[in-house]
């Protein structure tokens, strides 16, 4: 019997609209600490171990969260590599370099970088370790939306490929993993829609 797992995605990044990013260490924007107000009063004070992305916007919100805790920061648990992508707006991505990612982004890797596949896999061999320490205590993982929703996707049995429609996962969502039955269940506790969309990819493709 596992403990309750608790997964938070970081706050909004300091970064404009339109630009690609993964594993670019961005900084956090002055609403840090009205979004980390928002998701501690989701949080049980009983968290017995801490995981986080090593990225600052993932690692400082988790130590401002808890900081009584020693942070496991993860490799693994970071956003997909976006490669020579990185800090470039989608609009101005090459076509015949988009097309092919936006047509199977599941496996086709971006160039230099990863596929959600690859992201899927390593964030899988991580998940697992960390559901074994949580037949000893509550878990919390500060980590990204295409983590999230990874880990999502693995307990409910849904393709990758739908997981974007399947689980709308706002900055600063609080999702909390329990098992009933044998099984693992998800509830959103907190996912506070922006007053602005995010843009993940380029206007044509929406």
């Amino acid at each position: 019997m596992i403990h309750d797992i608790y997964l938070i995605r970081h706050t909004t990044p300091a970064v404009a609209k339109g630009i690609c990013y993964g594993q670019t260490d961005l900084d956090i924007t002055e609403s840090f600490a009205a979004e980390a107000g928002i998701i501690r009063r989701h949080l049980p004070e009983n968290i017995g171990l801490v995981y986080s992305s090593p990225l600052q916007r993932c690692s400082r919100l988790a130590r401002h969260l808890f900081p009584a805790h020693s942070l496991s920061l993860e490799n693994n648990l970071m956003e997909v590599f976006c490669g020579d992508w990185e800090m470039r707006h989608w609009d101005e991505l090459p076509k015949e370099e988009i097309e092919p990612w936006m047509t199977d982004f599941v496996n086709v890797r971006i160039p230099g970088g990863e596929s959600y596949t690859d992201l899927h896999d390593r964030v899988n061999r991580c998940w697992s370790a960390i559901t074994e320490k949580a037949k000893e205590s509550s878990v919390a993982i500060v980590a990204h939306g295409g983590v999230i929703r990874s880990i999502l996707s693995g307990i409910t049995g849904t393709p990758l490929i739908n997981s974007f429609k399947a689980f709308s996962l706002y900055y600063g969502c609080v999702i909390r993993v329990y098992q009933e039955e044998g099984l693992l269940k998800y509830e959103t506790l907190s996912n506070v829609a922006p007053t602005e969309t995010e843009q993940h990819k380029p206007k044509s493709f929406y």
